[in-house]
């Protein structure tokens, strides 16, 4: 029944959905949660970056960052990410890298919603007992931020699994790349379609039900 799948490694082409997946989410988490600190900074050159950089990345398709990463950073201008002669390995992580930077712009505007639901009145407080703007960030701002936006990071997480799809423009062997190749060697387009579609369905629903859960575990009460 299912002969058609004899000599493709479906297991190995998500493993590396999900490694790409996992990989970028951190990536993207740690640039975005930068990008929402400046764009609520006191200090006018950062927050114009932060907007300049929101409003640019999300307005290019993510197939022309991650070419870009491929074209413009690995031939043009010689950016290896330490990967050297190892092409497999060097589109990689650059798919890790275009990956993450486009989905830190969506992180850095879910986070800055849930900075602006912390009231205005704790960071003040914060201010009079001689705290700075980091502190007050990271200590009172930030970790209500973070639990009130919990289900919007799980809709850009799951949005960044479906969107690992597009690594393979630059041949990193995910699985949708392997799913093309499927398609044009094999004469079983429906099947080859549903086993990947659920393949997706099995990362991206648990997904979404934990953080569905975890939203509503670790909501703040006002």
């Amino acid at each position: 029944m299912f002969d058609f799948l004899e000599g493709y490694d479906v297991l190995a082409a998500f493993w590396m959905t999900v490694k790409l997946t996992v990989l970028s989410a951190i990536g993207s988490l740690i640039l975005g949660t930068v990008l929402a600190a400046m764009r609520v900074s006191p200090v006018p050159l950062m927050r114009g970056f932060g907007t300049a950089y929101v409003n640019l990345v999300r307005n290019i398709p993510l197939t022309v960052i991650i070419v870009f990463a491929s074209l413009g950073l690995a031939d043009i201008f010689g950016m290896t990410l330490g990967a050297e002669g190892n092409f497999d390995a060097q589109g990689f992580r650059l798919a890790i890298f275009g990956l993450s930077v486009y989905h830190a712009a969506f992180v850095c505007e879910a986070i800055r919603s849930g900075i602006n639901t912390v009231p205005l009145g704790q960071a003040e407080a914060a201010r009079a007992i001689g705290l700075n703007f980091t502190q007050t960030l990271k200590l009172i701002v930030l970790p209500q931020a973070f639990r009130s936006v919990i289900g919007p990071l799980a809709n850009v997480l799951i949005a960044l699994t479906k969107n690992t799809t597009v690594a393979s423009a630059i041949s990193v062997a995910e699985a949708a790349a392997l799913m093309k190749v499927m398609l044009e060697n094999e004469a079983q387009v429906v099947p080859i379609a549903a086993i990947f579609a659920l393949g997706f369905v099995v990362l991206t629903l648990p997904t979404g039900l934990f953080f569905g859960w975890l939203s509503k575990r670790l909501a703040v009460k006002r």
